[in-house]
């Protein structure tokens, strides 16, 4: 799966004459499950850097409504739902929570390597 190629993406766009909202509002990604050592083990995927910087590129580089977090839309195998992205300061990305309805519909726990789509809920600021 691709790993959120932004400058192509841009390219591809800016050669087709289409859109760039369109293209870049959705990052596909595979990432593994982490559960958190703190307070309620909260279980996570960290998004990779290059779509860290897909997501700042899109909103222009200003920051979510509340703590940097971002709205998105997310799918993992037949599962969808809306959530907010977390940005990470120790990894420089964003943290995608994922709720124990959809680990347990998809029969998925920390450790285990997933196939996510994400869909930006903001306005692009480019």
């Amino acid at each position: 799966m691709s790993r959120c190629p932004a400058k192509r993406w841009l390219r591809d766009t800016e050669l087709a004459g289409q859109g760039l909202h369109a293209m870049l509002d959705r990052l596909d990604f595979t990432g593994e499950l982490w559960l958190s050592a703190g307070p309620g083990g909260w279980t996570f995927v960290t998004l990779p850097p290059a779509c860290a910087d897909q997501i700042r590129f899109f909103t222009g580089g200003r920051k979510g409504s509340a703590w940097g977090m971002v709205k998105v839309k997310a799918r993992i195998g037949e599962a969808e739902w809306s959530t907010t992205i977390w940005p990470d300061k120790a990894t420089g990305s964003f943290l995608l929570p994922v709720k124990a309805v959809v680990r347990k519909k998809e029969k998925i726990a920390a450790g285990d390597k997933v196939d996510v789509t994400l869909w930006l809920q903001v306005q692009p600021g480019f």
